[in-house]
């Protein structure tokens, strides 16, 4: 059976949800951060939006997607993700998956970069979100807990970022690989099979994606795996199912990408 497609698109039996578009700062909020969850029944498509404050994404439970242009963020209860106000993203939601996000006003809070940053969600920055949405703080300990949130907010050391290329050369594999993860064709045999040199398709993969062949895919399975171990999916099916012979081998290519174990992760 195929992995779940990562890359955010209209599926079959999944809730779409329609967002506006805004530039930076177009509606004055009157906080400076504003807290939401919400726990998702039924896997959702959030058409392409932007938003008029700086948003940071994470989950509670489970994995999501957040697209911008060809790269695609992975977003889970340990690394979120930092939208700046005015950027237009996508995103995928699966059915379960405990959704947060917070609001941040341009006029108060300074961007964390002119791009999406993937953020370490780390216990301390977890708990004092948490106290932002209490009911009834006080307003200087608001002040005091959305300090402390500014300085807790850094990138984090391992992106789950993903870059898909787009070239009529590539998109083959592109298709192959979000079908089917487990694929294991050789960098050689796309070249032969495409009518190209090996060089030629290392070239194409390093100009459009920052990596070369094996460190793509590589993360492609990450990707795929990250779904399905938030699932609670057990690491040797998972290992089997985006293409690895053992679990061992599983896990030294999962934390190469991710900077962690996958039963680490399956336990966060």
């Amino acid at each position: 059976m195929a992995a779940p497609d990562i890359r955010t698109a209209r599926r079959a039996g999944s809730d779409s949800r329609r967002l506006p578009s805004y530039t930076a700062g177009e509606i004055d909020v009157p906080f400076v951060m504003w807290g939401s969850d919400e726990v998702i029944a039924h896997d959702t498509f959030w058409e392409e939006h932007s938003h008029p404050t700086h948003e940071l994404l994470w989950n509670e439970r489970g994995a999501s997607s957040a697209t911008v242009g060809a790269r695609v963020w992975s977003v889970t209860p340990s690394v979120g993700l930092w939208i700046p106000a005015g950027v237009r993203h996508s995103g995928w939601t699966p059915a379960g998956t405990w959704h947060r996000a917070a609001q941040f006003s341009v006029r108060e809070v300074a961007p964390l970069a002119d791009r999406p940053v993937a953020v370490e969600i780390t216990p301390l920055l977890r708990l004092s979100l948490d106290r932002l949405v209490e009911e009834g703080i006080a307003p200087d300990a608001r002040a005091r807990t959305e300090s402390m949130v500014l300085d807790l907010i850094v990138p984090a050391e391992h992106e789950l970022l993903l870059r898909f290329p787009e070239s009529a050369l590539l998109r083959p594999i592109v298709a192959t690989l979000r079908e089917n993860p487990a694929d294991t064709t050789t960098l050689a045999a796309w070249a032969s099979r495409l009518g190209v040199s090996s060089r030629t398709l290392t070239r194409a993969f390093r100009a459009e994606t920052g990596l070369g062949f094996a460190q793509w895919t590589a993360s492609v399975r990450a990707q795929h795996a990250i779904a399905m171990l938030a699932r609670g999916e057990g690491i040797e099916e998972v290992a089997d199912r985006v293409g690895f012979r053992s679990a061992s081998s599983f896990s030294t290519a999962f934390r190469r990408v991710t900077g962690m174990s996958p039963g680490r992760f399956r336990s966060q």
